[in-house]
């Protein structure tokens, strides 16, 4: 990142040409890690009603249906939203790593719509807790994807964590069968978009990618969703606008809190989501939550909060 301070000797012959002023004691910086940390506890809650929502419409329509309507929302929410940028469009358009922004956008459409295809599947509570497993993947990937060093400690992290993704797919419980690997494989498609979106982030300011995410993955969830179009019905549309009223809202409020904290300090709370869905799947779809599936699932967590907590220590 660049340098925002002055140079030393810039700083030096400023102060020598500048007239004597009076010393002040500057007002002291407001630290709003708490008021992030709520932030992103209300993004969770909100991401978990998205949740519902998705399961709501994907049990009705073919989720890419879903998908597809939501990212159209979604584009339009992004456009207005960087519009009011420095640069605006102009600016948002310009990048210099073209592909990565397309494939990146991609691969988030096909993660969301793993994960409807999940939600209707399997529930909200067993997607999300093979699910959390997602910041392992990034820990383990990073090694080959961008050449960062993944120490002993972060791999036994790694390596607690796939044992927790085994408890929750007890055999004996039910849950181990192909459909298991929807949520698995939308876990390592959002990693994968995680490790691309630090990569461009080299380059390209977030803005840029935010525009990138929405506009590519919006075309490319069209070009396979269009051949599924079908209207909803009218109290459906109802259902659907919820949906797209979370999208854009949790996004907002998500951007909002990396702006006042660090992504590191805000990350462990994102978690929060997984007991909302739990409580959101039991009452309002009757879901059962296993015995195996809380033990497997803070098994991921506490293993996942490690692993940021190791990251956070190497980056300072």
């Amino acid at each position: 990142m660049p340098d925002d301070q002055p140079d030393k000797p810039y700083a030096a012959s400023a102060a020598v040409s500048a007239p004597p002023v009076t010393q002040t004691t500057p007002p002291p910086v407001r630290d709003r890690t708490g008021l992030a940390i709520g932030m992103m506890c209300a993004v969770s809650l909100i991401f978990a009603l998205q949740d519902v929502f998705s399961r709501i419409l994907g049990g009705a329509y073919p989720p890419v249906l879903i998908v597809m309507i939501r990212y159209w929302v979604f584009a339009i929410f992004v456009i207005a939203l960087v519009s009011r940028q420095p640069g605006g469009l102009k600016r948002a358009i310009r990048t210099r790593r073209p592909l990565t922004q397309i494939a990146r956008g991609a691969i988030l459409a096909l993660e969301v719509l793993l994960m409807v295809e999940a939600f209707v599947r399997l529930g909200l509570i067993e997607t999300h807790a093979v699910f959390s497993v997602y910041p392992l993947l990034v820990a383990a990937l990073s090694g080959p994807i961008l050449g960062e060093s993944v120490g002993w400690r972060r791999w036994t992290a790694i390596a607690i964590g796939f044992l927790g993704i085994m408890v929750i797919l007890n055999p004996g419980g039910g849950v181990i069968s192909v459909t298991a690997l929807l949520p698995f494989g939308a876990a390592l498609m959002f990693a994968l978009y995680g490790l691309l979106t630090r990569h461009v982030s080299r380059d390209d300011p977030a803005m840029v990618s935010f525009f990138w995410t929405g506009i590519s993955g919006a075309v490319a969830i069209t070009l396979v969703g269009i051949w599924d179009w079908q209207w909803l019905a009218p109290v459906d549309w109802i259902w659907m606008a919820c949906l797209c009223v979370c999208g854009m809202s949790s996004h907002y409020l998500m951007i909002r809190s990396y702006e006042m904290a660090e992504a590191s300090a805000l990350q462990p709370f994102a978690y929060t989501q997984l007991v909302w869905v739990s409580f959101l799947g039991v009452w309002l779809f009757f879901e059962t939550l296993r015995p195996n599936v809380v033990i497997g699932g803070a098994i991921v967590v506490g293993a996942g909060i490690f692993t940021l907590w190791r990251q956070r220590r190497r980056s300072r």
